[in-house]
C-alpha cells in the first residue's frame, strides 16, 4: 500500500478515536519484512502512541485476535501482567479503525508504546537456552491457565487447510506446476492425517503467538521475559505450534537477517536442550513431540504458500514460497526424526 496513502488512513483512524487530541507527525518504524505496517505516532503534547495498519488476512479475524489479546493481557497473572504491549480501548473495547476505499481494504489498531529492556543474543549461549526454555514453559502454562476465559476463535488449523484446498479447487494456476500444485494437495492430506493420528483435537488450546523471533520481545537482565508486542501469526491453537519458532531462536545460526525456513532446526541439539529444560518445567507428551512434524509442515503450508504473498513482501515471499517447493515440503518425511527428541525426553 502506498506510504502517502497508509499515513492518511492512520490519521482518519485517530480522528476516529480521539479527534481532540492533534498529530505532530507520524513516523514509520515497520521492520519492512511484511505487508504490515508500523507508525510511531507523536503528538503536539509530546505523548506517543504505536499504529499498526494491516491489510492481511481478514478483518473478522484481525478483530478477533485483538479482542482476545486485550483479554488475555489483561488475565494473565504476574509476572506476566505486563508482559504483553495494551491497546487503545473505546467504550471499553479494542478501537479498531476499518477503512473501505479505492479498491484497497485496511484496519488500524492502537498500542501504548512498549517498553524494552534487554534483547537476547543473536546467538544464545548454553545459559540463554536453559533459561528461554524455563520461561516459555512457564509463560505457556500460565496462557493454559487463563485459557479458558478468554474470548472463543473461530480460526482453526483444519479451517485454515481447507481453506487453502478450496482456493486450490478454485484456480490451481496461483500455485504453480501440475506437480506443484499435487505437492500440494498430498501435504494437506498428511498433515489431516497426522492430525487424526496424533489426537491433536486432544491437545489443549491456549493463545499461541508463533513467531518468537528475538526481536519480537524483551527481557530483564535475569533473562525472564518482559515484554513482547508482535502479533502477526497470533491464533488460539495448542502449544505444539510455538515450537518450530522455538528451535528458531536458539538455532547455531541465530537470528539473521536473510532467513529461510529449514525444518532441521527441530533435530539440532541446541534445541534437544531447550527442550530437556522445557521438558522439566512443563512435560510435553509423546504425541506433542510427532505433531511437532505437523506443526511445521502446517506453518509452510498456511503461512508461506497460502498467504505469504499477502503478509510477506514480495521478494521475501517469492523466495520463500519456491524454497519451500523445493526444500521444506520435501523435507518434512526426511529430516525430522521425533525419536531423536522421545529419547533424549526418556518419552516412550
Amino acid at each position: 500500500m502506498d506510504h502517502e496513502l497508509s499515513r492518511q488512513i492512520v490519521r482518519k483512524a485517530w480522528e476516529g478515536y480521539d479527534a481532540s487530541k492533534i498529530i505532530k507527525s507520524i513516523d514509520d518504524i515497520s521492520a519492512n519484512v511484511s505487508t504490515n505496517l508500523v507508525f510511531r505516532i507523536r503528538f503536539e503534547d509530546d505523548d506517543i502512541v504505536i499504529a499498526k495498519l494491516s491489510s492481511f488476512g481478514k478483518y473478522d479475524y484481525f478483530k478477533e485476535d485483538h479482542r482476545i489479546i486485550h483479554s488475555l493481557s489483561n488475565n494473565l497473572l504476574y509476572p506476566y501482567e505486563n508482559f504483553l504491549a495494551k491497546s487503545l480501548l473505546k467504550n471499553n473495547r479494542v478501537y479498531i479503525y476499518r477503512h473501505r476505499g479505492s479498491g484497497e481494504e485496511a484496519w488500524v489498531v492502537f498500542y501504548n508504546p512498549t517498553r524494552i529492556m534487554e534483547r537476547l543474543p543473536r546467538r544464545l549461549e548454553d545459559n540463554n537456552i536453559r533459561k528461554f526454555a524455563q520461561q516459555t514453559a512457564k509463560f505457556h502454562k500460565a496462557c493454559a491457565r487463563v485459557s479458558k476465559v478468554l474470548p472463543k476463535s473461530s480460526k482453526t488449523m483444519r479451517t485454515d487447510i481447507n481453506s487453502l484446498l478450496d482456493q486450490i479447487a478454485e484456480d490451481e494456476s496461483r500455485f504453480g506446476t501440475r506437480s506443484q500444485v499435487d505437492q500440494l494437495r498430498y501435504h494437506c492430506d498428511k498433515y489431516l492425517k497426522g492430525r487424526a493420528k496424533y489426537a491433536a483435537n486432544t491437545f489443549q488450546t491456549i493463545p499461541v503467538f508463533i513467531d518468537w523471533n528475538i526481536g519480537n520481545f524483551s527481557v530483564t537482565h535475569k533473562q525472564e521475559l518482559y515484554s513482547r508486542w508482535d502479533y502477526d501469526w497470533f491464533r488460539m491453537t495448542n502449544r505444539v505450534m510455538d515450537f518450530y519458532f522455538f528451535s528458531r531462536v536458539v538455532s547455531d545460526v541465530g537470528d539473521r537477517t536473510v532467513f529461510s525456513y529449514y525444518i532441521t532446526t527441530l533435530t539440532e541439539k541446541r534445541f534437544i536442550q531447550f527442550l530437556e529444560e522445557y521438558h522439566k518445567h512443563n512435560p510435553l507428551t509423546v504425541n506433542e513431540v510427532y505433531f511437532m512434524k505437523e506443526a511445521y509442515r502446517f506453518f509452510i503450508l498456511n503461512y508461506v504458500i497460502k498467504d505469504g504473498k499477502h503478509f510477506f513482501h514480495e521478494q521475501y515471499a517469492n523466495k520463500l514460497q519456491q524454497e519451500a517447493y523445493d526444500i521444506y515440503l520435501p523435507s518434512v518425511e526426511r529430516d525430522f526424526d521425533a525419536e531423536v527428541i522421545l529419547k533424549a525426553l526418556k518419552l516412550k
